[in-house]
């Protein structure tokens, strides 16, 4: 794709980023849990109708999209933000708080929100542009349901989106710096559900049972030779990781059942498919060897965020203008985080890329901890990034 020039000034006056800081502060304030959005929603569709911005409410449940359409240009973008918070108990005293107990913004969601609802404002009223701007409000990332939703009601089937984009805050990165790379950027996630039946009995008569306590623990160190043992980490690297143990035994019972839970994390579907069917072989061996029988359940959650190379090459050179050419890491580390904007870019071609939240390299307060806050000192540059991105694209 050739970029047309865009003039670079963007001006956003003090009134205008009062207005972002607020609605943050408003959203963080105001949590709600994966397809539970509905003041969010409510209050973004009412803001987008207030622009001016046809809007489509209840699409993926809770889900919002506005259409701005200017001149008699025929392509279109796709901009996307997440709406939805966490089950977490916020520990931060600041007035803003989260006003629910149990529930809290700890990924920057109310902040995702802002940027895009401000670009909405700011392309609607001060940008010249041809073509069609959709602005996709996703409920429901953080459990993966919410862009298979959106997409099941007709998202991209409905309406003519060419290409989708979308944006997350990264702490630990420096503020004013932007990271992508072309091709996978965020792993996928597989879930996973081992159970154990044995024959349970008295703590001090192992031999009467068939002692699946012992197997169990066998089975979790087991597990890690997969990755560290069975693969490639330079060119497959992948992650493992039990993370429930459960058992119906006490202080002095050896259990008669287990269940083993966890999370798989990788950047192929071969290495998908090879911890599947490795992860099985060692449970079932092992399983044979202590006379245990057992049951395996795998299912991935979260596709592989595979970011498209023209799409890509488009992000780059935006936020280079946005944020300045040595401020831009246009071939970033992987993540090993998930991320169901996936989903939408296994439908339509787009990028996903991370702005800096703040801190240094490897520091900050970590997303889904209860400390967690959205800076906004970026609110911003996120908008400069989504207005300059749908002007260059439909210019």
């Amino acid at each position: 794709m050739t970029i047309k020039h865009v003039a670079p000034s963007l001006v956003f006056d003090s009134e205008f980023q009062s207005r972002l800081v607020e609605w943050r502060h408003l959203l963080h304030r105001s949590p709600e849990f994966g397809f539970d959005e509905v003041f969010t929603s409510n209050f973004i569709a009412d803001k987008l109708e207030s622009f001016g911005i046809k809007v489509v409410r209840g699409i993926g449940k809770t889900g919002v999209l506005g259409i701005l359409q200017k001149g008699g240009g025929l392509n279109s973008i796709g901009l996307r933000a997440d709406m939805d918070a966490l089950k977490i108990q916020e520990q931060n005293e600041f007035a803003y708080r989260s006003q629910y107990d149990g529930m809290m913004h700890a990924c920057g969601h109310d902040g995702h929100s802002a940027m895009l609802l401000g670009a909405a404002e700011y392309l609607a009223d001060r940008v010249t542009f041809s073509g069609t701007v959709y602005f996709i409000f996703q409920p429901a990332e953080e459990h993966g349901k919410g862009a298979k939703a959106m997409i099941k009601d007709g998202l991209f089937s409905d309406y003519n989106i060419d290409a989708v984009y979308g944006l997350h805050n990264l702490p630990g990165l420096y503020t004013g710096t932007f990271a992508i790379r072309p091709g996978s950027i965020m792993a996928s996630e597989s879930s996973f559900h081992i159970q154990l039946i044995g024959k349970g009995g008295h703590a001090a008569m192992p031999y009467m049972t068939v002692d699946i306590m012992l197997l169990a623990s066998q089975i979790v160190v087991a597990l890690q030779s997969i990755v560290s043992r069975n693969l490639n980490v330079l060119s497959k690297p992948a992650v493992v990781s039990v993370t429930e143990f459960l058992t119906d035994g006490t202080v002095n019972v050896l259990p008669s059942k287990i269940s083993l839970k966890g999370d798989c994390r990788c950047f192929s579907d071969e290495t998908l498919q090879h911890l599947e069917v490795s992860m099985e072989r060692v449970v079932a061996g092992l399983c044979a060897s202590a006379g245990a029988e057992y049951t395996f359940d795998f299912e991935t959650v979260f596709p592989t965020t595979v970011n498209h190379p023209e799409q890509t090459s488009v992000a780059i050179q935006v936020a280079e203008q946005v944020f300045g050419t040595g401020k831009v890491n246009g071939d970033c580390d992987r993540f090993t985080i998930s991320e169901d904007f996936a989903n939408m870019l296994e439908v339509r071609p787009g990028c996903y890329g991370l702005i800096g939240n703040g801190g240094e390299e490897g520091s900050g307060c970590a997303l889904h901890n209860p400390q967690y806050d959205f800076n906004d000192e970026i609110l911003v540059e996120g908008v400069k990034y989504w207005v300059k991105l749908a002007e260059t694209v439909l210019a």
